[in-house]
């Protein structure tokens, strides 16, 4: 390949993943009023916060926690919307289930947890 025909090759190459790039960074944002209304809802601040351990963990232990894990979305819409049993200072409890309108709405809080 002539070297004019490399660069508009690596031209194009770079335009194409600079633009599919932002469609990623556009479909992970976050509406950040949406899930902090959703939080004070469902009194989330009884027991967590973003940066501080209460009787539930930080946001931001939770994220640390499952970063890096293919399934760290999964898993945590399983543990919002199920109401599993956890331990809090020795003492078993139901976990409150997260009340939404909607599925996207429970999708938008986790990927606010998983970006503190």
């Amino acid at each position: 390949m002539n070297q004019v025909k490399f660069s508009y090759f690596l031209r194009a190459l770079l335009a194409v993943g600079l633009t599919s790039g932002s469609f990623a960074l556009q479909a992970q944002a976050v509406d950040v009023a949406a899930a902090e209304a959703l939080l004070l809802t469902n009194k989330c601040a009884k027991c967590h916060s973003v940066d501080k351990k209460k009787d539930g963990p930080a946001y931001k232990a939770t994220a640390a926690k499952l970063k890096g894990k293919a399934n760290a979305e999964a898993e945590l819409f399983t543990h919002l919307t199920t109401a599993p049993t956890i331990e809090i200072d020795g003492v078993k409890e139901e976990h409150q289930k997260i009340k939404a309108k909607d599925d996207a709405a429970v999708k938008n809080l986790i990927k606010y947890i998983l970006s503190r």
